[in-house]
């Protein structure tokens, strides 16, 4: 008897662990300043057990070659001191984090076209991003962090120089030895060729979901259908769990049809979009297996001026979303 009640007690807790194991994220994005308990309090508010620090560096053109960062004309939180801050805070607070270096393009050229046009330039691109990212494998070790993504939506870059990727992913398991992912575009990830090594299938999550202007709960489920099958089998091949490194909506009209829109003339607010897409995400997602969870896109550290009802960015912050977001990781 006493047997059969330990084997049960073992059941429960490795079912407790299990569930507590997915990742329930923010996306914490970087600002000028330190980030303070007050800044982290909203986030805890919310049930986050994970966070995505994100600090950033700088390309001139889809042609340079050339990464730079870390710089004193940058934001605190893009740097590499900033995001240590970032993480000791989050941290303390039992938030995991998910370091996610990024490069951001001048006028916001998309990173999945950055594409050498001479070996001598890819060369110096592949020392550039090498020192950029080995540094954060650093400091990812250095603070211990759960987690490391080790790009974000590179897809010419990861096409063209497959074996240096190779190469790069084998030196940063030399000096970082937590888990791995890669932040793959929606359309991008299923021709990734080195997810076997990584920890997890990262996907930056803005499929298109549907072309009305306020998806209904049902509809925006119905069209997840497609991509679910997608993702399994890549899921399946690969023997690993997909992750959402972003996902999220804006607020406006026609938020499903290309999610992955930021044009600021769409300015006509549709809070009912978000909720709607928001919720039959969660609700297609978490049923499944071999997902693990996510990161909303985007939660900023200044939460009393973050979003509002008047807001139609991306930020589910002071919005009616956010209920449902707290909602759901309080529950999973």
């Amino acid at each position: 008897m006493r047997v059969l009640k330990f084997l049960l007690l073992l059941i429960i807790l490795q079912s407790c662990e299990a569930q507590n194991s997915r990742i329930n994220g923010v996306s914490f994005v970087a600002s000028p300043k330190k980030a303070d308990q007050v800044h982290v309090d909203p986030v805890v508010n919310v049930k986050a057990n994970y966070a995505a620090v994100m600090p950033f560096g700088f390309i001139r053109n889809l042609e340079s070659p050339q990464i730079i960062y870390n710089t004193d004309r940058q934001w605190f939180g893009e740097t590499r001191e900033g995001a240590a801050q970032y993480i000791d805070i989050l941290k303390a607070n039992g938030i995991k984090v998910m370091l996610k270096p990024q490069i951001w393009i001048w006028h916001g050229e998309f990173t999945g076209y950055l594409k050498m046009n001479s070996e001598e330039d890819w060369k110096t691109l592949e020392d550039s991003y090498r020192t950029f990212i080995l540094d954060y494998a650093r400091l990812a070790q250095e603070k211990n962090v759960a987690l490391l993504c080790i790009g974000t939506e590179l897809e010419q870059f990861v096409m063209n120089r497959s074996e240096y990727w190779d190469g790069l992913i084998a030196e940063i398991k030399d000096i970082y030895k937590g888990e791995l992912t890669y932040a793959a575009n929606w359309d991008e990830y299923k021709r990734v060729p080195f997810w076997k090594e990584m920890d997890y299938i990262g996907v930056d999550a803005y499929f298109p979901i549907s072309e009305k202007v306020t998806p209904g709960f049902e509809e925006a489920k119905e069209g997840w259908k497609p991509w679910l099958k997608e993702m399994e089998t890549i899921s399946t091949n690969n023997g690993k769990s997909v992750i959402f490194t972003e996902y999220g909506y804006r607020s406006v009209d026609y938020a499903g049809k290309e999610p992955w829109v930021s044009d600021r003339n769409m300015t006509e607010v549709n809070l009912e979009a978000q909720v709607n897409l928001t919720k039959a995400l969660y609700e297609v997602m978490y049923e499944k297996e071999w997902f693990k969870g996510g990161f909303i896109w985007k939660w900023f550290i200044d939460h009393p001026k973050s979003g509002g009802v008047e807001n139609s960015r991306f930020t589910p912050q002071n919005k009616p979303v956010e209920q449902v977001i707290r909602q759901y990781y309080e529950d999973n």
